[in-house]
């Protein structure tokens, strides 16, 4: 077991680790303890030991619930009467109008204009009553500070309150109880409230690292703890952790106790999600999955160490979640589009259907481009979708269409 350390600066910090100590001994019995698994597949593959907590198991389908339930428990009586009020467009929303519901507290959730309906539904499903205004969620926190003023309504941050942080610094409480080898601990950055909680427990650990990870489209507390200007815009997967401004709080805790941030690009994140699916048949959003994408980005600065990630949420689209799919099994070269010059008369589809027959590759489709192309008239493009069982026989495929004389190339991925 590993010895409890305390430094000066840390005594000074608005959350520590009595906070959240106190926070799980209010919450534990009211959320679910969520596995702490050793994964040995993906332990394999990077070099470390890497242990998963499931927080996508909550009930919610994230770990927002742990801060939002300790906020609420932490209300005088007068305060859970007259309500609480909170903006946000996805897992905060939903975690706060849940346990307000099953605690008798009214919930009212301002989201913008632009949440999907489905985040609406499901957040009114918990019993919250929804306000749609605003064009992003900063415009709808400034529209829930003035109804909280004019209602009297107590406003719950999504990351930049302390019981809040000392909520979801309750994931590591539970991870170093099952795991208490874990060494490193990958944390996902948003407003920094988990990392910040979370940081507060593992740096009462000697010698235990954390890191921190944010999508490499927005790198907003990267930018403020060093010193950067990178730019914070663009369409991100892991939306749960798409912050343009992060906490004032969460930043002095975090340039107290987290090691290192490190950012993402889109393309880790989009494969971290595949694999969770396909080796932990796990479902896992963007930003859940953005721990493991930073250990697959650089599997050689974690070689050796055991490793702590938190798949910190469960939401994703049906419809995005199979596009990432796709695109994965695209990348590794098991789903392919091919694009073929051909000469446009009879049997010349059939003589390269045959070459795929021989490699014994599956078309899926075909698509004929007659019009729209710079060959001669008597020329066509054909693109052809098809499956094959890895790289190395799309390879073979590739080979055999170059010996028989055509003019194939694949159709790459952005």
């Amino acid at each position: 077991m590993a010895t409890l350390t305390k430094s000066a600066a840390a005594e000074e910090l608005p959350v520590s680790l009595d906070d959240v100590r106190a926070a799980h001994g209010r919450i534990a019995g009211s959320i679910v303890r969520t596995p702490t698994l050793i994964s040995r597949t993906l332990g394999q593959l990077t070099g470390a030991t890497v242990y998963l907590k499931f927080e996508n198991l909550q009930f919610t389908a994230a770990y927002k619930e742990r801060g939002a339930l300790n906020k609420l428990c932490q209300l005088d009586a007068g305060a859970q009467a007259r309500g609480v009020i909170a903006a946000s467009a996805g897992n905060h929303a939903q975690g706060l109008a849940y346990h307000g519901a099953r605690l008798g507290i009214p919930v009212t959730i301002v989201m913008p204009r632009t949440t999907p309906n489905v985040k609406v539904s499901q957040t009114e499903g918990h019993g919250a009553s929804v306000i749609l205004h605003g064009e992003n969620v900063d415009e709808s926190l400034a529209y829930a500070r003035q109804l909280s003023s004019e209602r009297g309504l107590t406003i719950v941050h999504p990351f930049n309150d302390v019981q809040v942080i000392a909520g979801q610094g309750t994931v590591a409480i539970e991870m170093f109880e099952d795991a208490p080898d874990i060494d490193t601990l990958i944390v996902p950055i948003g407003g920094g409230g988990l990392i910040s909680g979370c940081a507060t427990v593992a740096k009462a650990r000697e010698g235990v690292q954390v890191i921190g990870v944010e999508a490499e489209l927005y790198p907003s507390m990267y930018n403020r703890i060093k010193g950067t200007s990178l730019p914070c815009h663009g369409d991100t997967l892991a939306e749960g952790i798409a912050v343009k401004e992060p906490g004032s709080i969460t930043a002095g805790i975090i340039a107290e106790r987290v090691d290192d941030i490190l950012l993402v690009p889109e393309r880790h994140l989009e494969q971290a999600v595949s694999m969770l699916l396909q080796i932990e048949k796990t479902v896992v959003e963007g930003a859940g999955a953005a721990g493991l994408a930073a250990l697959l980005g650089d599997p050689g600065r974690f070689a050796g160490k055991t490793v702590g990630i938190i798949l910190c949420g469960g939401n994703i689209d049906p419809r995005l979640l199979a596009n990432v799919l796709l695109r994965d099994l695209a990348r590794s070269g098991r789903l392919a589009r091919l694009r073929i010059k051909l000469q446009d008369r009879p049997g010349a589809l059939y003589n390269v259907a045959r070459i795929f027959d021989q490699e014994q590759v599956n078309i899926i489709e075909v698509y004929h481009q007659r019009v729209f192309s710079t060959l001669p008239a008597k020329g066509l493009i054909t693109d052809i979708e098809c499956e094959t069982r890895d790289a190395a026989h799309l390879a073979r495929l590739m080979a055999a269409l170059e010996h028989e004389g055509y003019d194939a190339s694949p159709v790459e991925l952005a």
